[in-house]
């Protein structure tokens, strides 16, 4: 029987991006607020201090800041008729793990999703028409628009000090930024990060070829910076040790080192790390949520009674909870029914490697950060004519090196020995010479109907839960638009003089243990129909008013950038909302 806690105005479940804002709004508002992370407490100055913090064999290659596949995994099938299999070992995806999650150890690549992709299905369907998407293809409009959204990605990119060049500054077009973006209210916070030159060099190739190259937005900071909260961060000291990695510079925006240290300070909110929940607790009505019961690491349960409760877990998290909590109706691929585990999707990335000259080109990849680079967006989302080339979707393309890191940064030409001698030799002769993007193509995932997430029926968790259950493959409409990208970042290396261009094309079937990102999407989306998802508009359950889901599980599909920045923004929408209705007035904010 759990020990009963006293009751608490909300109760927030996870401590990541999303749930570090949720919290630091609805404190400001002056409620009550515990959050409930299962992994450990993490602090900048302690967990990553410069003189062990870029240790690639305990960072990247032992996965020190993600969740460990013996604590809780997932099973995994391609096609539905599959039976699925617990995932031993993370390759496709990193799960994170403990107080500032993703945000911990992402790049920090800061975008902006086009206005277009939040009206995706009607935009689509009105330049194309119905009979051009896929007949299994499940994208629908979000629900919100990119105009009541920008507001809040404003607030986001002056919290974390994004680096970057405006393209669209309230209508007009700059010369230097993404001419494709939709108008933003101001420039960004910072300048753009100083290029390397195989950054500039793309640059220059690209615009010989007619596009408009940009600067990465990044959440590495250009300059000193101190942020509306007030919280300090330092300009990047190009290390190369930003992904799977903390930043123990200051230099890198996350929740530790952009609000937590604000949030901290309000008296009227704690944490309790180490601590998952098993299960968003409702009341016999099955519409009203009054709390959530949780494990502490000596395995004492406990309930945490709230009023407002606040799903804020990584995306498949996010799902598995609502199941296991029976909020929702399970989604039926067969019958096309159901909304919880609908329209869940990854990522459609892939990389060109271009070998140069040693004698004339020296890149030196070492001094890099996580988001540093020349991007272009002439074949994002819809940018380009489709209609000619048989499938839908995009996504941006740059040099985007975010390291030259010794273990796993070692490209060489193909043919060339694994191990022994000649490997070596030929190491020695490219490590400086050669360009790898991090993610080269960077491409959208639409949804489908037969790609979900759902309770697997045989494998179960310490607790004796069932896992949650992934069924994914690519679509032939994915596989298109990749190799149609693909050729095109390919032409601008070949532009740039490389000697030898090696394109590496995503392809099928989905490979779970080949690292793409860890953008999973979907799975409890937002939208205006409750029959087709698992929130409105402000993220409220549609099922149980007083619970909001945040973070990119809400996505009815994912676009052709990272998540990031969006998620971030619809938190703080999310939480504009229930200050500003939800409290005057607790209950469903969208009549079905």
């Amino acid at each position: 029987m759990p020990r009963k806690l006293p009751a608490k105005d909300v109760v927030i479940i996870g401590l990541g991006w999303t749930g570090s804002i949720m919290a630091h709004e609805l404190a400001d508002a002056g409620l009550d607020v515990i959050a409930i992370e299962r992994g450990p407490w993490r602090n900048t100055a302690t967990d990553y201090p410069p003189d062990y913090a870029p240790d690639e064999l305990r960072y990247r290659i032992r996965h020190e800041l993600f969740l460990r596949p013996e604590q809780t995994t997932f099973t995994f099938r391609n096609k539905m008729d599959e039976t699925a299999l617990p995932i031993r070992s993370w390759g496709a995806f990193m799960p994170p793990n403990g107080v500032g999650g993703g945000g911990v150890h992402w790049n920090a690549e800061t975008w902006r999703f086009l206005p277009s992709d939040f009206i995706l299905r009607t935009h689509l369907t009105q330049r194309y028409g119905a009979d051009f998407l896929p007949q299994d293809m499940t994208i629908q409009d979000w629900g919100v628009t990119y105009d009541e959204l920008e507001p809040y990605y404003d607030r986001f990119e002056y919290l974390c000090g994004t680096s970057g060049q405006a393209g669209n500054l309230n209508g007009q077009i700059l010369d230097g930024g993404n001419p494709f973006e939709g108008a933003r209210s101001r420039p960004y916070p910072n300048p753009p990060q100083d290029q390397p030159f195989g950054a500039t060099l793309f640059a220059k190739a690209a615009r010989e070829l007619g596009y408009k190259p940009f600067p990465q937005p990044s959440g590495n900071m250009s300059r000193p910076y101190q942020n509306p909260l007030g919280v300090r961060l330092g300009p990047c000291t190009f290390c190369g040790f930003c992904e799977w990695f903390g930043c123990g510079n200051y230099s890198k925006a996350s929740p530790q080192t952009t609000i937590l240290p604000s949030l901290l300070r309000k008296p009227n909110f704690i944490a309790r790390d180490n601590s998952e929940v098993k299960q968003i607790n409702l009341d016999v009505s099955g519409k009203r949520a009054t709390g959530v019961t949780f494990v502490d690491t000596d395995g004492n349960e406990w309930e945490q009674p709230a009023d407002l409760v606040i799903l804020s877990a990584y995306t498949i998290f996010n799902v598995q909870l609502l199941l296991l909590s029976k909020i929702g109706k399970p989604y039926d691929p067969t019958a096309n029914t159901g909304v919880i585990g609908r329209n869940f999707t990854h990522q459609t990335i892939s990389d060109v490697t271009s070998f140069f000259d040693p004698a004339k080109f020296i890149f030196n990849p070492f001094i890099a950060s996580g988001a540093i680079g020349m991007c272009i967006d002439e074949f994002n989302g819809d940018n380009f004519d489709h209609g000619p080339l048989g499938f839908v979707g995009g996504g941006y393309m740059g040099q985007v090196q975010t390291n030259g890191r010794p273990i796993e940064t070692a490209p060489v030409p193909p043919g060339t020995p694994r191990w022994g001698a000649q490997w070596k030799k030929a190491v020695k002769e490219n490590y400086l010479s050669a360009l790898k993007p991090g993610t080269g193509v960077h491409g959208s995932m639409y949804s489908y109907r037969d790609v979900y997430v759902d309770l697997d029926p045989t494998y179960k968790d310490r607790f004796g839960r069932p896992l949650a259950r992934i069924t994914m493959d690519f679509h032939d409409n994915e596989l298109k638009q990749n190799r149609f990208l693909t050729d095109k970042f390919a032409e601008i290396f070949q532009a740039m003089g490389a000697k030898q261009v090696v394109k590496e094309y995503r392809k099928g079937p989905y490979d779970i243990t080949k690292y793409q990102t860890t953008h999973l999407c979907g799975g409890a989306i937002m939208g205006t129909d409750p029959s087709t998802s698992a929130l409105n508009r402000y993220l409220q359950s549609w099922d149980v008013p007083n619970l909001f889901v945040t973070g990119a599980s809400g996505f009815p599909q994912n676009a052709g950038y990272n998540p990031t920045g969006t998620l971030a923004a619809l938190a703080y929408w999310a939480a504009d909302a229930i200050r500003q209705k939800y409290l005057k007035n607790p209950g469903q904010l969208i009549n079905a």
